[in-house]
């Protein structure tokens, strides 16, 4: 619990800060790229991540260097071969598209509508072929498709594929309530496993379904059977229940059982949750996970508010800092981000002990504090008064023998001093500095300051801070 408790102290609110923005970055990245192939690549291309972690947690030098290597260059692979796919994405109408939206799609595209018009089809022996795009831009992959943006209707669908139509042949894109384009030529796949009754359609079918995450639901004209390709698989459809299923599936509507929660919205839930917990490891494993330790002499500032209240001595005037971090941030570490400071706004005059805790400390956000020395600082500390005190000259050495000093003058005789109360309390006059009298021959006068000990006095304001010595020096009587 204290280990808990003392690696808590540590973190800032920029860490929390950090870790809350990132899982949301990531969570908003997993909603808009999900069930597209950029989304699995990206994945791999997290396990390779972790792989490289764990070998440099084991040392595996080169190991690492090489999973390192990969997962860059497979990085700038995803963006030049998926840029179409990745811009589909992000060319959202606004912003919130983007930032905040609910994920959670609602039942826009008429699935009943859809099922009745292809069973009617299929009834008929009338060949269809109908794709519903998933995230993709399929322009990359389709052709020729005629623009048509035609509201979705059972007569609608009927007359497109009506075998007297120009465009039947080709397959019709269904985007929501809207059926996009007509008369579009997919790719064709060319594995070998299909069955010998599969015809262009077929094969159509399951080429964009290779290359993307659309659905395509295709119609045989010779036997009127239905068929749904997706993820490179092809399903048959014996009844209406099943062929509304896939079509609400791929739309992501669900049915809401009572006492649980939507399947979509428990999904999204559990990839909050791992994208908070993924980015607090990586975090973890950045800031925390891989100690660096350096140390560093810091000054010691001491902050005061009590003007009355003056700092005499300190034991230290600067402290030795044990810090650990990940090696990244240790290395970008400057001394000018790193402070320690002492308030003495509750010590009392006299003699003061503070020990040096991480609460005096401010350190960059990743960098937590393994041992401080010393850990204690003594301060002494006088409430600060004035004292007028007497000025008196210290005369060193001794004038000529025929010479005597008969009068001596100062201005001014006294001096306003401040400083500490104990100090001044055993201070009755203060001294000039030294006058030699060994070469004064005649009278005159000179500026000279006073000296005063310990250091941390002061003259005050109101007082002149040199004094005018004047002096008669007369021939000595025989």
């Amino acid at each position: 619990m204290d280990m808990l408790l003392s690696f808590l102290a540590t973190i800032h609110w920029q860490d929390v800060a950090d870790i809350l923005l990132l899982s949301y970055i990531l969570f908003r990245l997993y909603v808009l790229f999900r069930g597209t192939h950029v989304f699995r690549v990206i994945a791999g291309l997290v396990i390779l991540w972790f792989f490289q972690r764990i070998a440099v947690f084991l040392g595996l030098i080169l190991t690492s260097w090489a999973l390192q290597g990969i997962t860059a260059v497979a990085t700038l692979i995803i963006i030049i071969v998926f840029r179409n796919e990745i811009r589909s994405v992000l060319q959202a109408k606004n912003l919130k598209a983007i930032l905040w939206s609910s994920p959670i799609k609602t039942a826009h595209t008429p699935t009943e509508v859809i099922a009745e018009s292809i069973l009617a089809l299929s009834r008929q022996h009338i060949g269809a072929l109908i794709v519903f795009p998933a995230m993709e831009n399929l322009r990359d992959f389709v052709q020729s498709g005629i623009q048509w943006n035609g509201l979705l209707s059972k007569e609608m669908i009927a007359s497109i594929f009506w075998h007297d139509n120009p465009v039947h042949d080709g397959a019709a894109i269904i985007q929501e309530d809207r059926i996009t384009e007509v008369g579009v030529i997919l790719p064709l796949s060319y594995r070998n496993d299909l069955p010998s009754h599969y015809g262009t359609r077929h094969r159509a079918a399951l080429g964009l379904a290779e290359v993307t995450g659309a659905l395509i639901i295709v119609v045989s004209e010779e036997t009127g059977n239905v068929v749904a390709a997706k993820d490179s698989n092809i399903i048959d459809i014996g009844t209406n229940d099943e062929l509304i299923k896939i079509l609400k599936d791929h739309a992501g509507v669900f049915e809401e059982e009572k006492g649980f929660f939507r399947k979509e919205k428990l999904e999204l839930g559990i990839a909050a949750l791992a994208s908070l917990i993924l980015i607090t490891a990586v975090w973890f494993s950045f800031s925390r996970g891989l100690d660096t330790l350096m140390t560093l002499e810091i000054p010691v500032e001491y902050t005061k508010s009590d003007p009355k209240i003056e700092i005499i001595e300190t034991s230290v005037n600067a402290v030795s800092l044990q810090l650990g971090g990940s090696s990244a941030l240790i290395k970008s570490i400057r001394p000018e981000q790193i402070q320690v400071r002492l308030d003495l706004d509750k010590a009392v005059a006299g003699r003061n002990t503070f020990s040096i805790t991480r609460d005096n400390i401010t350190l960059p956000p990743g960098i937590f504090l393994k041992k401080v020395s010393p850990s204690v600082v003594e301060a002494t500390l006088e409430v600060i008064i004035k004292k007028a005190l007497p000025l008196q000259v210290d005369w060193v050495g001794k004038l000529p023998e025929h010479l005597i000093l008969s009068e001596i003058k100062l201005d001014p005789e006294k001096i306003e001093i401040i400083g500490g109360n104990r100090i001044l309390e055993n201070i009755s006059t203060i001294y000039t500095a030294k006058i030699p009298l060994d070469n004064l021959q005649q009278s005159g006068s000179m500026m000279i300051n006073p000296v005063l000990n310990p250091a941390s006095l002061k003259i005050s304001s109101e007082s002149k801070d040199q004094i005018i010595v004047s002096y008669v020096i007369k021939p000595r009587r025989q």
